[in-house]
Parts: structure tokens; C-alpha cells; sequence
């Protein structure tokens, strides 16, 4: 079939990358416009279209999927199928007629769980044992569309959402070209979404990676997890914003709620349970380090508090 591919992140990679050497064929890419990155600010084209790019294929960068000129280039190039994998745009109608077989998108998460922007961070977060990858059409709803395929994948218990989407980009990859090996077939008819079991993963945000010492350690650890890489866990230590990363529960008594405590190989910081174990911190305007290098150069004085 021919392919239009939509994505922009580095996790639509893997996709796109079994895509290019399957038996299909990739007309193009639509991702998102170039934007700054990094600590330079430098702007940068998407890992999509720098994928693509190498690859000699036509790269698409629409203001917005309802652009016309984009619309007109779209119907141009005749694609019988889009597949989509955080493309981090919504898709107007006029865009989802257009190819003969829909857009199929791979979601990471198990349909109708964890609906939105955010499915891997809201697995971490609310401690699933199970999550997966779900490839759906699109319809005008939310992630509501019919189901085609679903694979599962257990999440561990250190998993960032950082490790549990690198291993579903990999496996939903496989799911993707399966899916459109399917439809091509005529041997894949999606089934439609329960109506029961319903939730939704908004957007993360920075204040969604603020650490409130006063909860139970175990929801730090999750919270902390969830936001791992990206945007990262933080708390405030005397007036500035410290980075973190992952936080360890660990079996102690006697912290109070961000009290901090520092051993000759670790940094404890009291929770409204059991205290937890920095791993990594990052000072403003420092490069991260290990917690107890950290501690030794602010040199904590008894009784200090992260807040």
C-alpha cells in the first residue's frame, strides 16, 4: 500500500523505521514544524523528519492539518493508508477522508485506558501491573476509535516512562506493520471500543513533577518515575528549584517530611510514610550528579528540609 506516515518524537521511530522495510511503501511523512531544542534552543527538525530526510522521502510540516495547501498535497499523493504515531496534532475531517483506508493510529496504551496525550506517564503514575499499545482508526473522539490490535507489556518495578515507551515503540512497531499488513489483506477488521473502563492521561506538565514530600513514599516513587525524563521530577531546596530523578523507598522510621538525611552512600529524604532515596540531582545551573555528590559540595546542615 501507499503510505503517508505521521509522527514527530523519537518513540515513532521504530514504527517508521519497520515501515520503510516492510513490503509497503512510505510516500511521505507529516510531522510537526521545526521547533527548538535543547539547552541552545537551536531549532531543529523533528527525529521524524531527519528519519525521512535520510531516507530521500517528502517531508510534510503543516501549521495545522487543515491547512489547504497541505490537504491538496495529501490528496496529491493518493495514499491508501496514514499510520500515525505521536504526531502531537489533531486530525480534522477533511484530512481523515482523504485516504482510502483511514488514518490507523498506535497508541500507547490498552484501549479504552488511558486515553490522550500522556499513557505511558499515567500508567507509571497510577502504578499499572499491565499496560500495551493499541493500533485504532481514527474517528473525530478522542482515542475512541475501532480496535485493531493490541499487544501487552508488563511494567516493571523501576520503570521510568521513559523505559516502558522505548520497550512498547519497539513492540507496537511490530504491531503497526502487522495492522497494515491486515487491512491490505482484507484480514483485519477493526472491533469497536468498550464503553466501560474509560480513562484519560492529559498532558504532563512541569507542576505535574513537583514532589510533595508530605505524600506516602510509594506515590513519590510513582510520581517521580512517571515524569522520568521528561519534564522531570523537582522540589525546592533553600529558594531554588533542585532536579531529581527517580526516588527508592526504603525501610526506615523517624523523617520527617522532607527532612533531609545524608549517609556516607546515600540521601534520604522523609515522606508522609517511609523516607526515599535520591538517586540523581540537579542544581540550577549544574550539571546532574549523584545525590551524595551533591550533598557533600551544599554541605546539609541536621534538620534541613527539601520542600
Amino acid at each position: 500500500m501507499r503510505l503517508v506516515f505521521a509522527g514527530t518524537p523519537e518513540p515513532a521511530l521504530p514504527s517508521l523505521k519497520a515501515l520503510l522495510e516492510s513490503r509497503h511503501e512510505v510516500v511521505a511523512v507529516v510531522t510537526r514544524p521545526d521547533a527548538p531544542a535543547g539547552r541552545g534552543r537551536r531549532v531543529e527538525r523533528s527525529p521524524v523528519a531527519a528519519l525521512a530526510e535520510e531516507h530521500g522521502i517528502e517531508v510534510l510540516t503543516p501549521a495545522k492539518a487543515s491547512d489547504p495547501d497541505f490537504l491538496a498535497r495529501l490528496r496529491a499523493l493518493q495514499p491508501d493508508l496514514c499510520p500515525v504515531v505521536a504526531y502531537g496534532a489533531l486530525l480534522p475531517e477533511s484530512a481523515l477522508a482523504i485516504p482510502t483506508h483511514g488514518w490507523v493510529n498506535l497508541h500507547f496504551s490498552v484501549l479504552p485506558a488511558w486515553r490522550g496525550a500522556a499513557p505511558v506517564q499515567a500508567a507509571v503514575r497510577h502504578g499499572d501491573d499491565i499496560t500495551g499499545a493499541t493500533t485504532f482508526r481514527i474517528v473525530k473522539a478522542l482515542d475512541a476509535g475501532p480496535v485493531y490490535g493490541v499487544v501487552t507489556e508488563r511494567v516493571r518495578e523501576r520503570d521510568t516512562a521513559g523505559d516502558l515507551l522505548g520497550r512498547l515503540a519497539e513492540s507496537g512497531a511490530k504491531l503497526l506493520v502487522s495492522t497494515v499488513d491486515g487491512i491490505e489483506d482484507g484480514t483485519l477488521r477493526p472491533v469497536e471500543q468498550s464503553e466501560e473502563g474509560v480513562s484519560y492521561a492529559p498532558k504532563v506538565t512541569v507542576d505535574d513533577g513537583r514532589l510533595d514530600f508530605a505524600a506516602p513514599a510509594a506515590a513519590l516513587d510513582r510520581v517521580a518515575r512517571a515524569v522520568t525524563p521528561d519534564p522531570g521530577a523537582w522540589a525546592e531546596f533553600r529558594g531554588e528549584r533542585l532536579k531529581l530523578g527517580p526516588v527508592v523507598p526504603v525501610e526506615l522510621d523517624g523523617l520527617a517530611p522532607g527532612e533531609l538525611k545524608v549517609e556516607r552512600k546515600r540521601v534520604l529524604v522523609g515522606t508522609g510514610t517511609t523516607p526515599v532515596m535520591l538517586t540523581e540531582v540537579q542544581a540550577q545551573g549544574k550539571k546532574r550528579m549523584p545525590a551524595t555528590d551533591w550533598a557533600r559540595g551544599v554541605r546539609i546542615e541536621a534538620g534541613e528540609r527539601i520542600s
